[in-house]
């Protein structure tokens, strides 16, 4: 050790030779840690341009409800944002499925009010509570026909459709997985993200093979990579994947 050289003690002052060395080490470990939070970030898929549209207005829809496996709306009457003859989900506020008794309107013509979130060409709208969400009206209606698909092995990620439409950002991943268990939980509709287009279609709702909800077992593959293999239908301008708990796989 040099003579006289100087030496850091901690209750003393910092000897004046060490400023400029403290004040260097500094700026590179700030440097460093601004470098991999934005590395971290920029890691992450982009989200994109997604969440409630309450620019849009809130929106009043009539057509044919489907209740399963999850509630639909088959537009015949739209708006200036959501056309005549498309398909969309329904859900409600805060982490719940529409509470209206919707076996008891399946086929029926209703009215739909609410506020849309979209994610790219995913909508999903939430409806009012109570019968300012879904009115039943006295016209008659057919429920259009579901057209299969045929049997797919996919690979992507088990979604619950409303965060993944823009209700939470980016609403997919392991770090979302808990919200979206609650939301799967509370019977809002589950969306499957795949990593190649199905039918020039990236999501996908999901039902269980007996053309009901999710079952519960799957909701441990929830916000994983994973592949599946299962029937496809098409319900209006939706594609509806219908999956069995034993043909799902987490890839790693």
């Amino acid at each position: 050790m040099k003579e006289n050289a100087p030496f850091f003690v901690g209750y003393l002052k910092i000897p004046a030779k060490l400023h400029g060395f403290l004040i260097k080490v500094s700026v590179i470990i700030f440097a460093s840690f601004v470098a991999g939070a934005f590395l971290a970030g920029a890691s992450q898929d982009d989200p994109g341009k997604a969440g409630f549209r309450f620019d849009f207005g809130r929106q009043k829809l009539k057509g044919v409800l489907e209740a399963n496996p999850y509630p639909l709306l088959h537009v015949i009457s739209g708006s200036d944002r959501i056309d005549a003859g498309q398909t969309i989900m329904l859900t409600a506020q805060g982490k719940s499925g529409i509470m209206t008794d919707t076996n008891a309107l399946n086929g029926r013509v209703v009215e739909a009010t609410g506020v849309i979130v979209r994610r790219g060409d995913l909508d999903m709208l939430q409806v009012l509570p109570g019968q300012r969400g879904i009115k039943p009206t006295n016209e008659a209606s057919i429920l259009p026909a579901s057209e299969p698909l045929g049997r797919w092995r996919l690979q992507g990620e088990i979604c619950d459709g409303k965060c993944l439409a823009g209700a939470m950002q980016p609403g997919r991943g392991l770090a979302h997985k808990a919200c979206a268990n609650l939301c799967l939980l509370g019977d809002i509709p589950p969306v499957f993200v795949s990593s190649k287009p199905v039918e020039g279609e990236e999501f996908l709702m999901v039902g269980g093979a007996d053309g009901g909800m999710l079952p519960r077992e799957l909701y441990h593959f929830v916000g994983q990579f994973v592949e599946i293999e299962a029937n496809v239908e098409r319900r209006g301008d939706l594609l509806v994947v219908l999956v069995e708990a034993e043909n799902v796989k987490v890839i790693k």
